[in-house]
C-alpha cells in the first residue's frame, strides 16, 4: 500500500486505503496559500467588540512553515518561553482558515503551557483568505480537501512540533472547532500517538464521498484516544439527537468519551469574533478542555 507521501507525490493510479480513508490519486498540486491570512476571515458579517486578543508576553509566537510531502505548509505556532519540552496541542481551524481567532487560540494555549500549532489544512485547495461566501468555501475548498491528506498533514505537524518547537511527542493532544471538531474525531481514529482530543461542535453527519468517505459518527467505534465533545443545544446545524446518538455509540463501543451540551448555546459559541459567541459556555468549555488534557496525559 502506498504511504501518504507516495500518494501526495501522485505515485499510485488506484484507490488506496490509509487507516480506512480512501485516497484517490492526486498530483503534486502545490500550495495555493503560501502564507497565512492577516486579520480575521472575510466570511463573516461583522467582527464583534468582544473579540479576544492574547498578547505574546512569556511566549514565542508566529507563522512557520512545516515540511510535508509536496512542499512547505504554512502554519501558526505558539509556545512558552523556556527550554521545554512542552506538551503539544494540534489546533484545527474552522472552515475559515488560520486567521486571527485561530492564532489567538494558539497563544492562549501557549500561555497555559503548551506548544500549540495550527496548520493551514486548506492551503492546497484554495485561498480562503479572499473568500466572503461561506458556501463557496465549502463547495470549492472544504469539500475538495481529502481526509487522508488532512490526517497526513496533522501527523507532519505533530512531528515538526516535537523536532522544531520544543514539543513533547509523548504528550500529544488535538482540539478543533466546527469543521475542525469533525477532524478531531477522525484524527482520534487515525493516530496511535494521540493522548486526548477535544471537539468543539464538530458535525457528526455529512455527505460521504470518495475523498471524505467517513463521517465523524462512522469512526466513533474506531477512536483510540479519549474525546471530550462540547456542543450547543441551540445549534441548528447539529441536532441534539445526533449528539446523543454519538454519546450512545461511544458508550456501546466502550470508548472513553464525554459529551457536554450547553443549554441555549448556538453553533460557534466559542467564536468570540462572531455574534454566536456565548461567554459562559465558551469559558466553561475552555476550562473543561484544559482539565481534559491534564487528566489524560497531555500536560
Amino acid at each position: 500500500m502506498a504511504t501518504s507521501d507516495d500518494v501526495r507525490a501522485g505515485g499510485s493510479t488506484d484507490l488506496e486505503q490509509l487507516d480506512g480513508l480512501v485516497i484517490p490519486p492526486f498530483s503534486r498540486r502545490g500550495f495555493v496559500m503560501t502564507s497565512l491570512m492577516t486579520g480575521l476571515t472575510l466570511a463573516t458579517t461583522r467582527v464583534e467588540a468582544q473579540a479576544i486578543h492574547t498578547d505574546e508576553a512569556g511566549i514565542v509566537a508566529g507563522e512557520v512553515r512545516i515540511p510535508v510531502g509536496d512542499g512547505p505548509m504554512p502554519a501558526y505556532r505558539a509556545m512558552p518561553q523556556g527550554a521545554g519540552p512542552f506538551p503539544i496541542v494540534l489546533v484545527v481551524e474552522e472552515i475559515f482558515g488560520v486567521h486571527d481567532y485561530i492564532k489567538d487560540i494558539c497563544r492562549r494555549l501557549a500561555k497555559a503551557g503548551y506548544t500549540a500549532v495550527a496548520p493551514e489544512l486548506f492551503a492546497r485547495q484554495g485561498d480562503v483568505s479572499t473568500m466572503t461566501d461561506v458556501q463557496q468555501i465549502v463547495r470549492e475548498v472544504v469539500s475538495k480537501t481529502p481526509d487522508a491528506q488532512v490526517m497526513g498533514d496533522l501527523d507532519a505537524t505533530a512531528a515538526w512540533a516535537a523536532a522544531e518547537a520544543k514539543g513533547d511527542a509523548g504528550k500529544l493532544g488535538i482540539t478543533g472547532w466546527c469543521r475542525g471538531g469533525r477532524t478531531v474525531w477522525l484524527y482520534a481514529a487515525h493516530s496511535a500517538r494521540l493522548k486526548a482530543g477535544v471537539a468543539w461542535y464538530g458535525n457528526f453527519g455529512g455527505t460521504r464521498t470518495g475523498i471524505q468517505p467517513k463521517t465523524a459518527a462512522d469512526v466513533i467505534p474506531e477512536i483510540r484516544a479519549p474525546i471530550l465533545g462540547l456542543y450547543g443545544a441551540a445549534d441548528t446545524g447539529i441536532p441534539v439527537a445526533d449528539v446523543e446518538a454519538a454519546r450512545a455509540a461511544a458508550k456501546s463501543a466502550g470508548k472513553e468519551v464525554e459529551i457536554v451540551i450547553f443549554p441555549d448555546a448556538p453553533h460557534g459559541f466559542h467564536a468570540d469574533y462572531r455574534p454566536s459567541y456565548r461567554k459562559g459556555p465558551a469559558e466553561d468549555g475552555w476550562g473543561r478542555m484544559l482539565a481534559w488534557f491534564r487528566n489524560h496525559g497531555v500536560a
